[in-house]
């Protein structure tokens, strides 16, 4: 289905592009959200009629997610859950528990799919991540994530923390980005022809 959009969206384009989407993707969530309009000759002159109160809108949500940088970045997202003797928590620390906690300790506003988390944090130990407050506003913040206080003072000091044998440090959750996980595999497959 052929749309034209209404606010920048990452990876698919900014204000007033025409682009080609699924029909799922646009019927379920950019025509309902007002992030898209159908492509036809009327909404292209309602669009080019409304694109300085649009390209305004953005500018604003822009300038809003600027002034929360600060507050996101210097948010403490401690977390305590419980966890076995090997440091797997029983259960994980998902995209909506840490949207819940930045509302709770910085008063930020954010949704569950504004949080780029890879995959869902199921051991204790810390994580770096990001929360993209705006397609253009983009802030890496640290999750801590243990079984009591002390142990969280114990990860933001630098130590590490033992389990049985396992040993807990820092670790990096991110999405490794398409570009890279295909040159890897393309690496891989050289590899195992020779």
């Amino acid at each position: 289905m052929k749309v034209i959009l209404t606010e920048k969206i990452t990876k698919l384009g900014n204000i007033g592009d025409t682009v080609e989407v699924k029909t799922g993707y646009a019927r379920n969530y950019l025509l309902p959200n007002g992030k898209a309009m159908r492509f036809t000759r009327e909404n292209v002159a309602l669009f080019e009629a409304k694109k300085a109160e649009l390209t305004a809108r953005q500018e604003a949500a822009k300038k809003n997610a600027e002034a929360n940088v600060d507050a996101v970045k210097n948010a403490k997202l401690h977390m305590i859950r419980q966890a076995g003797d090997t440091g797997q928590l029983y259960g994980s620390v998902s995209t909506r528990d840490i949207a819940r906690m930045l509302k709770e300790v910085a008063n930020v506003s954010v949704e569950s799919a504004q949080v780029m988390l890879g995959a869902p944090i199921k051991s204790v130990g810390a994580f770096d991540t990001s929360i993209a407050l705006h397609p253009d506003v983009i802030v890496p913040v640290k999750i801590y994530v243990a079984q009591s206080q002390d142990e969280i003072d114990a990860l933001v000091a630098g130590k590490s923390l033992t389990f049985g044998t396992k040993k807990v440090e820092e670790e990096v959750v991110e999405e490794a980005p398409v570009a890279e996980v295909a040159a890897e595999e393309a690496a891989a497959e050289t590899t195992d022809a020779e």
